[in-house]
């Protein structure tokens, strides 16, 4: 056993509302820089819908992931190493940018300078590649109007797996929202793709970065991601991709997209899991059973056992502690309720998905039946205007009864809460239905509905003496092994030679900007009284002397902040006249 801890995340889609705040946020935080106009390490599709890169599912076309080959070994679905060298000059499996989209602003110089005419003058979309005049088509959240429409719906790579299930029908019609981000999966099929080892995943907290000193923006990486979350930065040539916001998890505070979450329907914590067990689960035969491998993976952080092997492979002690509570630990494996996005491309991704519950609901109450009976939600279950068939295609590659049982779950929750919110004696018979307790289904709805920020958010702080390994390379894959797909070290060509050579380690990012952010959002007060004094209130200030804090003293006398009162109690008056 060789204990590993991972930062992970789960989303429950049955508070997403779609409002794309946590992809303006990301945007404004991360990719708010010329050459990544078109970049969203965050965005929320409309399913059914074609989804961000269009029809990034479809990995005939595309050819990401893992693969197993004849002798049921893993293998890169775009190809080993002779075939990335043959291509490395030329990658044809890429979107193009139609399959994102051709950014564009707006002629605002039209509107402000336009003279007085008789009729409102326009500013028309340019873009943002050529600066001439464009017609808008497709953008990364173009499904959210279109998603289950006759005319657009046909196009999603997942409804043409149970074309005999769904009728595009305009009263069968039905639609959800999917946040994405990257998976910081355990097996990372980017990583192994990158010719020059520029993509790592941190043997500290498992998230996946990109070198970009050693970056050669061969592109190999956006093919061999399957979820399509590496992006390449047209002018500096480098590949970049969500970085889990990491100056900010080391310092204990959230991700940016889950910070500003308007219907805080994320969740973030530590999860241990066996290193050695890896290989064997994403190697898993039969694809429908890859979502239980590697549930096998995760390890019991309440487990004794577990603890000692965890503390003898270096991880802190305070790590372990957050693990246990960790929420999406207990989402994911005590609750069984939070399922992988596509476990069939075999990257074992580490962003889970609570499947939505809330259409069951409506159809019940729609046909006038109550609609919290434990009774009729199963009954409805079957029912379901998002057909379970989709939501397998989705989270268990096809097999619909995780994700039934992950449904009867919700919906006994709902009706044994029912009772208990009422003042009724609660039914113990909804919870042993499905197999889980009175007091564990309590925890679960709280931890669902009203759980507070540090509950939601249980994330262990990096530590001092582990500051140098975050910022140096640690080029390791989970397959990364003698002759194994993930390549070894250094990438195809080895530490040198025209295809692996680095130009210099992983320049640092500071964080002392988010030590402070983090005791601004922790504090009593929006401004701490306790260092008021050394404050000054420019906005008073004339710009004549120096108040008192605008400069620092002088070594063995004093300076100009001592010689003169601060500048809403009259500094300009002491100023001497000319």
């Amino acid at each position: 056993m060789r204990v590993m801890a991972q930062m992970s995340m789960v989303m429950n889609l049955d508070k997403c509302i779609g409002c794309h705040t946590c992809s303006v946020t990301c945007k404004q935080a991360w990719t708010n820089r010329s050459g990544v106009e078109y970049v969203w390490f965050n965005n929320v599709e409309t399913r059914p819908g074609q989804g961000y890169p269009r029809r990034y599912e479809d990995q005939d076309k595309w050819r990401g992931g893992w693969t197993l080959n004849k002798r049921g070994r893993l293998a890169l679905k775009a190809g080993g190493r002779l075939r990335k060298l043959m291509t490395i000059f030329s990658n044809p499996k890429l979107p193009g940018i139609d399959d994102y989209y051709e950014p564009w602003t707006y002629d605002y110089e039209t509107l402000t300078n336009a003279p007085l005419q008789e009729h409102t003058p326009v500013a028309r979309p340019k873009s943002l590649l050529s600066g001439e005049d464009m017609k808008v088509s497709w953008s990364a959240n173009w499904d959210d109007d279109l998603g289950g429409s006759l005319e657009h719906g046909d196009k999603d790579v997942l409804l043409t797996e149970i074309s005999d299930k769904v009728k595009m029908e305009f009263d069968k019609t039905f639609m959800f929202y999917l946040p994405r981000i990257c998976e910081h999966c355990l097996n990372p099929s980017c990583a192994a793709s990158c010719p020059s080892g520029a993509i790592y995943k941190r043997t500290e907290d498992g998230i996946v970065l990109v070198d970009q000193d050693r970056c050669r923006g061969w592109r190999m990486c956006v093919s061999g991601c399957p979820y399509k979350k590496v992006y390449f930065n047209h002018r500096t040539g480098k590949a970049e991709k969500c970085t889990f916001c990491f100056p900010r998890t080391e310092v204990g505070i959230p991700t940016v997209c889950s910070e500003t979450c308007v219907g805080r329907l994320r969740y973030i914590g530590l999860m241990l899991y066996d290193a050695d067990r890896v290989l064997k689960a994403a190697s898993t035969p039969d694809d429908t059973d890859l979502y239980q491998a590697q549930r096998s993976v995760f390890l019991d952080p309440n487990d004794p056992e577990v603890v000692r092997a965890a503390e003898r492979d270096g991880i802190p002690a305070d790590w372990i502690e957050a693990a246990q509570r960790s929420p999406v630990y207990a989402l994911i494996s005590t609750y069984k309720v939070a399922l992988p996005l596509h476990p069939e491309y075999r990257t074992m991704p580490m962003v889970w998905y609570i499947p939505p519950l809330s259409p069951v609901v409506d159809v019940v109450r729609d046909t006038g039946h109550d609609a919290e009976n434990a009774g009729n939600l199963f009954g409805a279950i079957d029912a379901l205007r998002i057909p379970v068939e989709y939501l397998a295609e989705l989270f268990t590659a096809g097999d619909t009864a995780p994700v039934d049982a992950v449904l009867h779950r919700l919906a006994a929750m709902r009706a044994y809460m029912r009772d208990i919110n009422l003042g009724r004696d609660p039914d113990h018979s909804i919870p042993d239905g499905v197999g889980m307790t009175g007091e564990a289904m309590y925890d679960m709805y709280r931890l669902l509905a009203l759980a507070k920020y540090d509950e939601r958010y249980v994330i262990p702080p990096a530590h001092a003496e582990q500051a140098h390994n975050l910022e140096e390379l640690v080029t390791e894959c989970s397959l990364d092994y003698e002759g194994g797909p993930g390549m070894g070290g250094a990438g195809l060509g080895g530490g040198s030679g025209p295809f692996g050579e680095a130009s210099g380690g992983a320049s640092p990012i500071a964080v002392e900007n988010f030590h402070m952010l983090k005791q601004r959002q922790t504090a009593d007060r929006s401004v701490d009284p306790a260092d008021k004094h050394e404050r000054v209130n420019l906005l008073n200030w004339d710009g004549k002397g120096a108040p008192a804090g605008l400069f620092p003293p002088r070594e063995g006398g004093q300076g100009p902040g001592d010689q003169n009162p601060p500048a809403d109690s009259g500094a300009a008056e002491t100023e001497p006249k000319p």
